[in-house]
């Protein structure tokens, strides 16, 4: 049996994120879903598309890692040139290649790099309005990278979650958060080997509040130590969330 690997590119605007809901007589409405439906039936199997990790609705992807399994002998080329006629306009696998059995989209994953994109310019792009966060509140890039010396590193990220507490392990590790600015276009990058639910959404959020004024440097220590979800510490809108890459 072939196991191929993607590499897939999407728009999450009108989609409930990666994951399958798994409701009965609903409307396909996530990634995973349009995926597995257009390579069963190219293959005729039942396949299931194992992918790198979950993205909330709304969120997009730049380079989303997935593999599936096959006995189909079709070429990679023919798979993709159907999957590329077949999908959504706003979903596309940009490549495709056999791998060795022990590849785990999900399991490998060593570190993943979110960008979260935020308009800083007096009005809305209307071009780029689905994949950026306006605000005309000029934000402050030097109290903004203070703080994000902060996070960087190994700690306890309970308060940067919307999980329930007790629910899983919440130590995780950002190797690096880059904030830079073009024109009037802040991305916050950030890289880490792994991300609890809304995470970069919430720290992308709190970022913002940083930049605002709201907010100091020094009180990221504090809502760290707090392990818990601060009111301090809003979620940013989805659309301004994208998966950049992963590392294996």
């Amino acid at each position: 049996m072939r196991n191929i690997r993607m590499t897939i590119e999407y728009d999450g605007s009108k989609y409930k994120g990666w994951q399958k809901q798994n409701q009965k007589g609903s409307n396909v409405s996530t990634i995973q879903d349009k995926i597995e439906n257009v390579l069963s039936k190219m293959t005729g199997e039942e396949i299931q598309v194992i992918g790198c990790g979950r993205t909330d609705t709304g969120v997009h992807a730049e380079n989303y890692i997935a593999n599936f399994h096959t006995n189909s002998d079709l070429s990679v080329d023919m798979m993709l040139n159907y999957l590329y006629e077949y999908l959504p306009e706003d979903i596309v696998v940009k490549a495709m290649k056999d791998t060795g059995d022990r590849f785990h989209a999900r399991y490998n994953v060593k570190a993943k790099t979110y960008v979260y994109r935020i308009n800083n310019n007096r009005f809305r792009n209307v071009f780029n309005k689905k994949y950026t966060y306006h605000i005309q509140e000029k934000l402050s890039l030097d109290e903004m990278k203070a703080a994000a010396e902060v996070l960087v590193g190994t700690h306890d990220f309970q308060s940067f979650t919307s999980l329930k507490p007790n629910t899983k392990p919440t130590v995780r590790t950002i190797n690096y958060i880059n904030i830079t600015e073009n024109n009037g276009l802040i991305e916050i990058e950030v890289n880490g080997n792994g991300f609890l639910l809304n995470m970069v959404r919430i720290l992308s959020g709190t970022l913002i509040e940083v930049g605002k004024g709201s907010l100091k440097p020094y009180d990221i220590n504090k809502i760290l130590e707090e392990k818990k979800k601060s009111e301090a510490c809003p979620i940013a809108p989805a659309k301004g969330l994208c998966l950049k890459s992963i590392e294996y």
